[in-house]
């Protein structure tokens, strides 16, 4: 993208010289920057806008940081320009506990292992702070793709790849297809002796320097042999700020029940959902984790 970075700008060597400057050289209002912020899911607040450009105070937490590339874009600045300057006092945010997600131990030393046969590290240094996950099942009641949208978060370091893993606990499955829809690229993957771990990893476009984030997308695609699986869920270590899971079922499928399962380190919380005339039910936490959540469905009657 070409951009319309001034030489005043290269210059500045601060965060809050360059912000001030690109405001003023654009002609942009706070109260402007504060609407288009908000339009694109990253609203900071006119106070907080104001800080910045003075120098008040700087970006820190997960979601300020996260609105840095939309102001870089918003301001025509480099991308890059604004996050490089805050310098080695950006902070990632209060990570909190972290946990595998589900109370496995042997499923836990498979994904270490899947991992390190990757070439990762385990636990890896990234946490996803926004996943949006929506399952197509097929009309056999089985899913047949997921594809899943994540805002990743570099806790750590230099990330140039980020590991997954498909689960399928119990069940030895042939692996499943992994696509990369947008944001990077497939680099490799690696299939677990035990065959119910199933691993990618994801390179971003870019390399993501602590504590920056980057938007990847990814999908799984189920192949006709793979195992009758009535579910879809996702897991995560460290609290994320949104995980919302969309299923959508094929009119000649419908369920005759469905529940939603949370998995938390407090234990299971199973709640009973209806479709209510519907094809498609969605599921949302907020402040969400070390944990997964789930959505399960059947034909007949409910299992006890």
């Amino acid at each position: 993208m070409t951009t319309g970075t001034t030489s005043d700008e290269q210059s500045a060597t601060s965060f809050a010289e360059m912000l001030s400057t690109a405001i003023r050289e654009r002609g942009v209002t706070l109260a402007r920057l504060h609407a288009r912020l908000a339009d694109r899911g990253n609203p900071v607040s006119m106070a907080t806008l104001s800080y910045w450009r003075s120098g008040a105070r700087h970006p820190e937490g997960a979601q300020s940081l996260a609105a840095i590339a939309d102001l870089e874009d918003l301001l025509d600045l480099d991308r890059g320009a604004l996050l490089e300057r805050l310098g080695p006092s950006m902070r990632t945010g209060p990570l909190g506990s972290t946990a595998f997600p589900f109370d496995e131990e042997l499923m836990e030393e498979r994904v270490r292992e899947t991992f390190l046969a990757m070439g990762a590290v385990y636990p890896d240094p990234t946490r996803e702070l926004t996943i949006h996950a929506v399952t197509d099942v097929g009309p056999d009641g089985r899913p047949l793709r997921r594809t899943t949208r994540l805002l990743v978060q570099a806790t750590s370091g230099v990330v140039s790849a980020i590991p997954f893993v498909e689960l399928t606990p119990g069940t030895p499955t042939p692996p499943p297809d992994f696509v990369a829809v947008g944001g990077g690229r497939i680099s490799a993957r690696h299939t677990h002796e035990s065959r119910e771990v199933h691993g990618f990893m994801f390179e971003p476009e870019q390399p993501v320097t602590a504590p920056a984030s980057t938007l990847i997308e990814w999908a799984v695609v189920y192949p006709p042999e793979f195992p009758r699986s009535d579910g879809t869920g996702h897991g995560i270590a460290f609290q994320s700020r949104e995980l919302l899971l969309w299923t959508r079922f094929d009119p000649a499928g419908v369920p005759d029940w469905i529940e939603e399962v949370e998995e938390t380190p407090l234990g299971e919380v199973i709640t009973p959902r209806a479709l209510d005339g519907a094809l498609s039910l969605h599921a949302i936490r907020r402040g969400f984790g070390p944990g997964a959540l789930s959505m399960r469905w059947g034909y007949g009657e409910r299992p006890d």
